[in-house]
């Protein structure tokens, strides 16, 4: 098993961005979606974004925006990653000529391989708890309902913490891990002690893995 990447979403400062890069985040979430509290504006968006080093990958997360607010946001906004979360489509999903990933509200009656399969210019396919509204309400759902073998990579979301990243992760076996509120103090007030607790359970969890993977050669 390789390493799990990680995301941090929800930022709306500069002093959790900084957090963030600090434990060593793969990527860093900024939320257009007005009715979510952690709902950052264009202007503190491209700020914070212009901040972002090389190889920290920039993620918009969008809930059923009108196209032209996606590329609105684009041009205002230097993003490498968008991120739907609503109702979209595949054809949606990628007319703005980027890479995009796709969220699934995960509950039993939803079929994850053909979830899958209908997005297959996905870069990955997000998996969130199911709750009224949009986003995972910081909830973990059941980790059973995901089928072993996903045409597209894992990222893992719903409820992630210090106390269950790890346990998350040998159960299984995402490309990548998500959090915001599990690391944060207030809704959209990141805590820098939880941000580098949970970067430390996910780096003992693919030590972890790997130990397991010599164990076996």
């Amino acid at each position: 098993m390789g390493r799990t990447r990680t995301k941090i979403c929800g930022i709306t400062r500069h002093q959790d961005l900084q957090a963030v890069l600090a434990a060593g985040a793969d990527a860093v979430g900024f939320v257009f979606y007005p009715p979510s509290p952690r709902f950052i504006d264009l202007e503190r968006a491209a700020g914070l974004s212009a901040a972002v080093p090389a190889f920290v990958s920039r993620v918009g997360l969008f809930v059923n925006a009108e196209p032209g607010t996606v590329r609105d946001t684009l041009s205002a906004v230097p993003l490498d990653l968008l991120q739907f979360h609503g109702d979209e489509d595949e054809a949606y999903c990628r007319q703005f000529g980027r890479p995009y990933i796709k969220a699934a509200r995960v509950r039993a009656d939803l079929d994850l391989l053909e979830c899958a399969r209908a997005f297959p210019t996905a870069s990955g396919l997000l998996l969130d708890a199911y709750v009224e509204g949009y986003g995972g309400g910081g909830r973990r759902f059941d980790w059973s309902l995901v089928p072993a073998e996903l045409p597209l990579p894992v990222i893992l979301s719903g409820g992630l913490d210090s106390g269950n990243v790890e346990e998350a992760i040998r159960a299984l076996r995402p490309w990548a891990v998500d959090v915001s509120s599990g690391v944060e103090q207030s809704k959209g007030v990141k805590d820098a002690a939880r941000i580098a607790a949970f970067m430390a359970a996910v780096k003992r969890a693919d030590e972890a893995a790997g130990a397991m993977g010599d164990a076996d050669t």
